[in-house]
């Protein structure tokens, strides 16, 4: 348990430190905004909860204002993420609008919890901050401490509603891959909801000494867990859409880079000046955008040298296939002879498009090797 703590705490401010460069780079996203607020809630609360659990005093607070802390900072998280989903459905003025109506209950929601604090007993301060379950109902500071985990869990609640509607709503206009991401996220959320309406249920039903059944408590868990991998998932699911479609571009650009080369090899043997020059960095032959760039220049020249050796094409005889007549026209330059043909068009696509287009050039190269 402490290994799986410890990694917690790693994670959370290393993801803090990745989105604090990203908005460094890109201050005026709202969206990267939001997502900063909560990790940024997420990794502040972390060493805040884990001397809360341990019943110890952290930065001269006791334990159960670290707790008020953790929670604090938990419910700001859960209010950049509501701002994410805002300012993807709505127009920049209109997210800002909802953005400021939604601080309202995370307002309320802190300044009640701080309150609850604030009246618990000394004597009641670590126990209420390790084990709130255990105590019994009654006295004023038991109902301080019901009402802190209750807010805190409602809001919760609260979140993942509202969450929930947005998701629905950001989804009806989004493109497929996004769409279906988003569908899981609030799949996710649909699940969390119910689980966090019985944790309240419970919260309150132990200060009147009838807690919830067993059973129950159980079901919130099973739903909270598949709720909160299905929103990771969701969340993941386009992102990691969309690297998949890049790798797989990346892969048809590279094989057809390379089964464009005996096609190259012979039209740039004889027009070398054709080339695209152009100083490779030393990413190229690995990067993504590398792969992409040498084979769109690929493309460019093996096309601009069938439009030079075209003329001397012409002079071939028809019925040869175009491999053949390719290479009598190479070799009819190469003897210095002069046509006086125009240019004609050589491989030919049958379909519009440039990916129509290299695969008519693979037909050619193939035949050529």
């Amino acid at each position: 348990m402490e290994y799986l703590k410890e990694t917690q705490g790693i994670v959370a401010f290393s993801a803090l430190a990745v989105v604090l460069y990203l908005l460094a780079r890109r201050p005026s996203d709202p969206r990267l905004r939001s997502v900063t607020v909560l990790v940024a809630g997420w990794a502040i609360g972390y060493p805040f909860g884990r001397s809360a659990s341990a019943g110890r005093w952290f930065l001269g607070l006791d334990p159960m204002v670290c707790q008020l802390i953790q929670h604090s900072m938990l419910q700001v998280g859960v209010y950049g993420l509501i701002c994410f989903f805002i300012f993807s459905a709505l127009d920049d003025a209109g997210a800002r609008r909802q953005a400021l109506l939604q601080l309202a209950p995370l307002a309320l929601c802190i300044s009640a919890m701080t309150w609850a604090v604030l009246a618990i007993p000394d004597d009641l301060r670590v126990a209420a901050a390790r084990v709130p379950n255990s105590l019994g109902g009654g006295p004023t500071g038991v109902l301080a401490i019901t009402v802190f985990y209750a807010l805190g869990n409602g809001y919760l609640l609260y979140g993942f509603a509202t969450m929930f509607v947005w998701a629905r709503r950001y989804a009806r206009g989004a493109e497929p891959r996004l769409r279906r991401g988003l569908l899981i996220t609030s799949t996710g959320l649909a699940l969390l909801v119910p689980a966090d309406a019985i944790f309240v249920s419970s919260n309150v039903s132990r200060y009147f000494g009838e807690p919830l059944p067993r059973w129950l408590l159980t079901t919130a868990v099973w739903f909270l867990l598949p709720g909160v991998l299905l929103c990771v998932v969701g969340v993941i699911y386009p992102i990691a859409a969309m690297r998949f479609a890049a790798t797989r571009l990346w892969l048809r650009h590279l094989r057809a880079y390379h089964r464009l080369a005996p096609l190259w090899t012979l039209l740039h043997q004889s027009f070398p000046e054709d080339a695209l020059h152009r100083v490779p960095s030393r990413r190229d032959a690995v990067s993504l955008r590398g792969v992409h760039r040498r084979y769109y220049r690929r493309v460019i020249e093996c096309r601009d040298g069938l439009v030079r050796i075209s003329p001397y094409v012409a002079e071939t005889p028809g019925e040869l296939p175009l491999s053949e007549r390719l290479r009598a026209g190479l070799e009819t330059r190469r003897s210095g002879a002069v046509t006086m043909r125009l240019p004609i068009a050589l491989a030919i696509p049958e379909d519009d498009g440039m990916d129509a287009d290299v695969r008519e050039l693979e037909k050619l190269a193939a035949a050529l090797r």
